[in-house]
């Protein structure tokens, strides 16, 4: 490489100078006649040349290697049946024959899993920014062309991008795809879900028609079984049965010869909420603390009360005539008879069965349990007499049978075994539940626990003070002394009392959180689950969990706390998770159900194919075989079939770098002397030359 350079001897507008004054002396010199006047110029050049200082610069050239980006995709797409071979196949083929190309270095970037899916256009534009631009002779990517993120495609390569699909041409694919689901639902009221059935690739025709059996189920429980059309948006109704979340677990059954099952399954969370808890509440005899439950009931904005008060027994006798008071009379048919149903939980607070109900309401109460239903008695010393509800026909449903013995005495309310372990209790004790730090109570009836009941809270004596029952579908809680208002008053401290009103209170409502056995997940980062396992039982676990492709883990848990039992877990991929600890299941949704990756299986390149073209390079598939590689020159095709299969190219660059430079003058000082005195002379023997006569 040689190139002229310039030294100034001195300023750029010296030398200008000298020239135009050189100039303007040898048109003088024309104007005048003078016959030397383009020697006399030509010598005022030389010389603001020679002052210019030119000098050739000669540099040493050393040739660089060009470079062959190999992209080597290996997301989770890429592990279906077959392709890892391919991949594998060509990587070692493509290796070797990029090795063998004279002047030719090999980078290969291998392209990993993402929870946002194949990265392709991120790692391409990282690794082609990574390599100078001149020595760039071409980039080969292996992969099944479907990336996640094209907008982060290169605008443009100055070398061929190749593009060989791994797959098949006859691969198919049937996915699972989720529309439109809502996040909240009410409960016991229908949710749409809208989804579509869908065939990706060379479906075979004994597949393509006809409908396909799904499969839907809430919370792991038992499933429904429909059929659907391919290819069709449909909706699907469910019902929430329950506050808090709802995990709707849809299935397809496998179709024979499908790539794979990964995004036959989609796991919709919605979260179920009440559009009002209705509660009727019953007081009976009135007493300090009647207005417990109607305060706190009352201060719940998603609650609507009904409140029944018997402010006139049948068995006062006072000659005031029924016309003349100004009380309501309470629609009791409508109520226990008719409408019972629309209540999610009824409360009798110190009633006493004085012959204002009917058997048959009574009846009908215990029907309403044994259905669904909740009832929370709040007893005082009416528990113990003859008008006892007991001895109604509502007595067979209640957790605790009334010896006739009322306790009055100071006594402290603990938590049992059982207490410590049941949500409506577990914690109101404090660090030390054998000795809670709140005030006594000083009244209860005396009760026997029937059947399964759960004694939650002990009093006087170490006698039952909360039981709490579950009777046919329904559940039922006793109260044995309606002192807990001494605690809202702060008598010797108070306690929690609006907390344990309220737990009580829910538990009857079936609300989740408050369930004895519940298998919960906490999501925390990304894949970090931490899994809390509540029960009544001694011990819990091992968790079984079976992962999105169908392996098993079985994990341990630990202790964390009477009936609480944990676990921390990273799960090795998103996905549909089901969870199973004896006879507790569930499903877990970890990212989408089927991840990015599996949206679409079928091997394609439509969205990087506008840069394949316009790069010069092509799309070939590695079924047919890993392709020849040759160089070629800029311009011409870069891909192509021979008699030996197809063929890709790359273009070498010819690429340089300079090792060294050195400087000559154009002419040493003493030969431009000489040349601007020559021409010096020469015009004034030009000028001093008589003209012939």
């Amino acid at each position: 490489m040689t190139q002229i350079r310039f030294d100034p001897a001195l300023p750029w507008w010296a030398i200008a100078a000298l020239a135009a004054l050189a100039v303007a002396v040898a048109g003088f010199a024309l104007w005048r006649g003078l016959r030397g006047w383009a020697w006399r110029g030509l010598a005022g050049l030389a010389a603001a040349l020679a002052l210019a200082g030119p000098a050739l610069e000669l540099g040493s050239r050393t040739a660089l290697s060009d470079i062959v980006i190999l992209l080597d995709d290996r997301s989770a797409s890429q592990d279906l049946p077959g392709r890892p071979e391919q991949t594998d196949s060509a990587v070692a083929e493509l290796t070797a024959a990029v090795e063998a190309l004279p002047g030719t270095d090999l980078r290969r970037v291998t392209l990993g899993d993402s929870e946002d899916g194949t990265q392709l256009g991120a790692a391409l534009a990282r690794a082609v920014a990574a390599e100078p631009e001149a020595r760039l002779a071409g980039v080969i990517a292996l992969t099944d062309g479907r990336l996640h993120d094209p907008a982060l495609l290169p605008q443009g390569l100055p070398a061929p991008l190749q593009v060989l699909l791994t797959g098949a041409p006859q691969d198919w694919d049937r996915r699972l795809v989720i529309e439109e689901a809502p996040a909240f639902g009410l409960i016991d009221q229908e949710v749409q879900i809208r989804l579509r059935i869908e065939d990706q690739g060379a479906v075979p025709e004994a597949v393509a028609a006809g409908s396909v059996t799904l499969r839907l189920s809430v919370d792991g429980e038992t499933e429904q079984v429909v059929a659907v059309p391919l290819n069709t948006s449909l909706t699907l109704p469910v019902t929430l049965t329950h506050a808090g979340q709802n995990v709707v677990r849809i299935t397809l059954d496998d179709a024979p010869g499908e790539l794979t099952d990964r995004n036959n399954a989609a796991a919709v969370s919605i979260n179920g909420v009440r559009d009002r808890l209705r509660v009727l509440l019953v007081s009976g005899e009135p007493h300090a603390g009647e207005r417990t439950w109607r305060n706190l009931l009352k201060s719940d904005a998603a609650v609507d009360l009904i409140h029944f008060t018997i402010l006139r027994p049948p068995d006062k006798f006072d000659g005031v005539p029924v016309n003349e008071l100004s009380l309501i009379a309470f629609p009791t048919q409508e109520l226990f008879l008719e409408r019972i149903d629309d209540f999610d939980l009824i409360i009798f607070d110190r009633y006493s069965v004085q012959g204002i109900l009917p058997p048959d309401y009574y009846m009908n109460i215990a029907r309403y349990v044994e259905e669904g239903g909740a009832i929370l008695v709040s007893a005082g010393p009416e528990l113990a007499s003859v008008e006892s509800l007991s001895l109604s026909p509502l007595g067979p449903v209640l957790p605790g049978r009334p010896t006739g013995r009322v306790i009055e005495e100071p006594f402290l309310p603990r938590l049992t075994e059982q207490g410590q372990r049941h949500p409506v209790t577990a914690g109101l004790g404090g660090p030390d539940p054998e000795n809670p730090d709140w005030g006594r109570w000083l009244r209860m009836a005396q009760v026997t626990p029937t059947g399964d009941a759960q004694v939650a809270m002990t009093g006087a004596q170490d006698q039952p003070l909360l039981i709490l029952d579950r009777v046919g579908e329904g559940r039922v809680a006793l109260m044995t002394s309606d002192q807990v208002w001494l605690w809202g008053r702060g008598f010797e401290g108070g306690g929690p009392q609006l907390e344990l009103l309220r737990r009580i209170a829910h538990w009857s409502m079936k609300e989740p959180e408050l369930e004895e056995e519940a298998l919960l997940t906490e999501i925390r980062d990304g894949l970090d689950v931490r899994f809390v396992r509540r029960t009544m039982r001694d011990a819990a676990g091992p968790l079984r969990i079976t992962a999105p492709d169908g392996s098993v883990t079985e994990l341990p848990l630990a202790a964390d706390g009477p009936g609480r039992f944990v676990a921390d877990w990273t799960a090795p991929e998103p996905g549909l998770y089901r969870l199973a600890d004896g006879d507790m299941a569930r499903v877990m949704a970890l990212g989408p159900a089927a991840p990015r990756e599996f949206e679409e299986t079928v091997a394609d390149a439509p969205l990087i194919a506008p840069l394949v073209e316009a790069s010069g390079g092509s799309v070939l598939r590695l079924s047919e075989g890993v392709p020849d590689l040759r160089q070629i020159r800029a311009g011409r095709a870069a891909s192509g079939t021979a008699l030996s299969g197809p063929w890709i190219g790359v273009t070498p660059r010819d690429a340089a770098t300079v090792t060294g430079l050195d400087r000559r003058p154009l002419l040493p000082g003493w030969a431009w002397l000489a040349l601007v005195a020559g021409l010096i002379l020469t015009g004034w023997l030009a000028e001093g030359r008589r003209r012939p006569a």
